[in-house]
């Protein structure tokens, strides 16, 4: 393991499922720690030190801040509240999904034209935005990370558009115990979003790009090319 103060500082906001999996698997693997959830510091840090020993909890600027890769673990349609100004120039971890349950209707996060890490990007335009961790469930990213070289690992696909972004959310992504699998462009990212194939596939890299392969043919596929003139 790299020493620790070779490692990115990590910022989760979101003390859900997910960034709690994620949280826990970014303090064993060395990385400073920074959680904010949607109440401020204090409400959730009694609850970060049971389910996430280590992870520091702050308030949205305060993990914003002091981290280097800022990862976004909540509801898709809060994104937006996030203070733009302060993620300018950060590496933006897109970990989040459209559920209509909880982020209402939005017909512009169905719309096959864009993904929705596209949108996201769009918001916050001065930062680079990577989609990954979002097509993995929260039980596998506590339950399925292995050592690299294990035949037990899986891979954690990554779509973005600036690419030394793309190589440092790699990094991140080997360091938590997964294979990065960049997949291209961000606007590629639709190909993990839900109601696809590679949505839950937990696949070593050449399963998952097998998965990703058969997208064309899945009606969320067909209408992606439709839209797009035939071009995902």
């Amino acid at each position: 393991m790299a020493a620790a103060d070779s490692l990115d500082v990590i910022g989760i906001i979101g003390a859900g499922k997910l960034g709690k999996a994620l949280g826990q698997r970014s303090v064993a693997a060395g990385h400073r720690t920074l959680m904010a959830g949607s109440g401020d510091a204090g409400a959730i840090r009694g609850h970060l030190q049971l389910a996430v020993p280590g992870a520091e909890a702050g308030t949205v600027d305060e993990v914003i801040e002091a981290a280097d890769v800022v990862i976004l673990a909540l509801p898709l349609a809060q994104h937006g509240v996030l203070p733009a100004s302060a993620l300018a120039g950060k590496v933006v971890v897109d970990a989040m999904n459209y559920w209509w349950e909880s982020d209402g209707i939005r017909d512009e996060y169905a719309d096959p034209l864009t993904s929705t890490s596209e949108i996201v990007q769009s918001t916050f335009s001065d930062a680079r935005v990577v989609k990954a961790f979002n097509h993995v469930g929260y039980h596998d990213v506590e339950d399925l990370w292995a050592d690299a070289g294990s035949p037990d690992r899986i891979a954690v696909a990554i779509a973005g558009d600036d690419a030394d972004a793309v190589a440092r959310v790699g990094r991140v992504v080997d360091s938590f115990g997964f294979d990065p699998l960049p997949i291209g462009a961000l606007r590629q990212g639709v190909m993990l979003e839900p109601n696809t194939m590679a949505f839950g596939a937990s696949e070593d890299a050449d399963g998952l790009q097998r998965v990703m392969a058969m997208f064309p043919k899945t009606a969320r596929g067909r209408a992606v090319l439709a839209a797009r003139g035939g071009h995902i």
